[in-house]
């Protein structure tokens, strides 16, 4: 399975060569538990991340697809409560449609802290939402985790968030 050129996975998957050996080489790394960490700079992340919301709230497609690695994954736990509680989406066009559909939110989103990286709650009439966690690595985010359901945010003391 492995010999396979990479000139033939790349119309399976529907990438270029030179897409599909990226991936591989990222599916190397993580594998081997050497995938790259968060840019260490805070306000480097936080540009990219106001980038991303600053391009959501414009209906901005391509200026999200500008910040988001291609590979990016999207973890979003609405909980029970929400019909479908964990979502997962992958690649920067996926995630970026999502983030204009949602695009609405962007007045209500706040910056926050999250486990050390730049972040955002979103509150509406100061009830929470949602905490979104954005990994941003070379200027690109590659992953965003939300936090949507209402039980696990009722039981958070986001006022240390709210800075």
């Amino acid at each position: 399975m492995f010999a396979v050129p990479f000139d033939e996975i790349a119309p399976m998957i529907d990438r270029s060569p030179a897409a599909a050996r990226q991936l591989a080489s990222r599916a190397r790394r993580r594998v081997h538990g050497q995938a790259p960490g968060p840019d260490p700079d805070l306000t480097r992340q936080r540009e990219v991340v106001d980038a991303f919301f600053a391009a959501a709230r414009d209906g901005d497609l391509d200026a999200l697809v500008a910040v988001l690695d291609p590979d990016v994954v999207l973890r979003s736990d609405g909980g029970v409560v929400r019909a479908r509680h964990t979502v997962v989406i992958r690649g920067a066009r996926t995630v970026a449609g999502q983030a204009v559909t949602f695009g609405q939110l962007s007045p209500f989103a706040r910056p926050a802290l999250i486990n050390g990286t730049a972040g955002v709650m979103v509150a509406a009439q100061e009830r929470p939402l949602s905490v979104m966690a954005f990994t941003v690595t070379g200027g690109k985010i590659v992953a965003i985790d939300v936090l949507a359901d209402p039980e696990r945010l009722d039981q958070l003391d986001l006022t240390a968030l709210d800075r």
